[in-house]
């Protein structure tokens, strides 16, 4: 008897700790990228196989023909004689078939050479040069769009100075050096200071943010990439350190808006004791860490766990009953907007009074502790309307980052440093605003070499 109870105690923790060791992004905080074998997808329900392509109640997605002032050139064709008695064919003015093409031009790079003519003066009998226009001598060899495509390319295509030089001498018949490749994507870092400089003062005015950081290597150093992402930027900041500091040195001591975060250690530092700072912890986080929980061998633990899961997919199930949601007819019951929040914090107080009373076991007293003080900050967005449960907005932005991390290795200078968070800063707020990143940085470039004020990436107000 006593050896079967030491088996079964010894089976017990070699359980536990081969849930710890199977940690994984579906039930931790893990990246998806640290899984060594992703699990496979869950079977459809029987009788539910989906077909490829469109499905059935989806709206059709098909690409629209260009408008006629983004058409070049019209070719236009016409038969002369009826295809089937060989009669002559009459014009009736309608086309039947269109196709429009888009094709590459046979000279993609247009070579321009500035010339200043020298003059002679009788008077003072000397020759003077004529100056050329600042724009083109800041300019230098490739010009302002051509130094926006270079920064297009090191930037959004993940491209090393070498892949580069060859595109351009490939496709575009011209051979540059890797040197200068690089002195244009920092022509392009320059132009792009002022708008990230203004950005970066604005946050502190935002109502609400969504944070999230990630490592950054430069010359074997680990140093921290942190997204800050507001309703209509989106910027991000490197730097050395992972702790509150960045956020008061970026945010001010007390934010006036809402946060987005996960549960680290900084963000409940900067929200201060008693919290100064309102804070929405992510629910996605929270739910990864009870599915851990039902991983255990305890079975108390593996049933509190279940039991909160199940409170969370009922308030979840609040969710997407709200009166915001747009659902096909007959598919699901709205709620007024009262009867939603009412819902909404039934619901929210099931998962808080289950949060604070669970069972004498450690793994799940680690929980209960984080509900009986910050138990509020996970449900900030049943009171706060706009606030979104989860932190999925910022985790979103930082996936760029990632790739670029893994196909570059990082930096090696604080200039590269400068240049990363700039141009991810100027990316990922084009596409949030619906922008074309290449059309702003070819007129910040344009405006950077003229000595003229760089367009800002703030949207203007009302």
């Amino acid at each position: 008897d006593q050896q079967i109870a030491a088996l079964g105690a010894e089976k017990a923790q070699l359980r536990d700790v081969i849930a710890r060791l199977s940690k994984n992004s579906s039930n931790s905080s893990k990246p998806p990228s640290s899984d060594i074998v992703k699990p496979p997808p869950p079977p459809a329900p029987p009788g539910e196989k989906r077909c490829i392509g469109g499905q059935p109640g989806h709206a059709p997605c098909a690409r629209l023909a260009l408008p006629p002032e983004q058409v070049d050139q019209v070719r236009e064709y016409r038969l002369a004689r009826c295809p089937d008695c060989g009669g002559k064919a009459r014009r009736t003015g309608r086309w039947g078939r269109r196709l429009q093409q888009i094709e590459l031009a046979d000279k993609p790079l247009l070579v321009t050479e500035h010339c200043g003519e020298q003059v002679w003066c009788p008077r003072c009998r000397k020759t003077h040069p004529t100056a050329l226009p600042a724009a083109v001598e800041k300019a230098g060899l490739l010009g302002p769009r051509l130094t926006a495509l270079a920064g297009w390319f090191k930037s959004r295509g993940h491209d090393s100075y070498s892949t580069l030089a060859e595109f351009i001498e490939d496709v575009g018949g011209r051979k540059v050096s890797r040197g200068l490749l690089a002195k244009a994507v920092q022509k392009v870092s320059t132009a792009l200071a002022e708008p990230y400089a203004t950005l970066g003062a604005a946050l502190a005015r935002q109502e609400k943010l969504n944070i999230d950081e990630t490592g950054h290597p430069e010359n074997r150093k680990r140093l921290w990439t942190w997204v800050f992402r507001a309703d209509a930027f989106t910027l991000f900041h490197i730097d050395a350190s992972r702790g509150s500091e960045v956020l008061t040195q970026v945010l001010g001591a007390q934010f006036r808006g809402v946060l987005g975060c996960d549960y680290f250690s900084a963000y409940r530092k900067y929200m201060g004791d008693p919290p100064a700072v309102r804070v929405q912890f992510c629910l996605a986080h929270l739910i990864r860490d009870l599915k851990f929980l039902t991983t255990l061998s305890d079975q108390v633990t593996v049933r509190w766990a279940a039991r909160m899961l199940a409170d969370l997919r009922r308030l979840f199930g609040v969710i997407h009953r709200s009166p915001r949601r747009a659902t096909r007819q007959g598919e699901r019951e709205n709620l007024t907007p009262q009867g939603f929040t009412r819902a909404l914090q039934r619901a929210r107080d099931a998962v808080l009074e289950r949060g604070r009373r669970g069972p004498a076991r450690r793994e799940v007293q680690n929980l209960v502790q984080r509900f009986h003080e910050h138990g509020a900050a996970y449900f900030r967005f049943v009171t706060t309307p706009g606030i979104e449960p989860t932190n999925n907005l910022a985790e979103q932005a930082l996936r760029c980052v990632v790739i670029d991390r893994k196909l570059t290795q990082g930096t090696r200078s604080v200039r590269g440093r400068y240049w990363c968070q700039r141009i991810w800063t100027a990316a990922a707020t084009c596409r949030q605003q619906g922008r074309s990143l290449f059309d702003y940085l070819c007129v910040a470039v344009q405006a950077s070499f003229a000595g003229h004020p760089i367009p800002a990436l703030m949207p203007a107000g009302p």
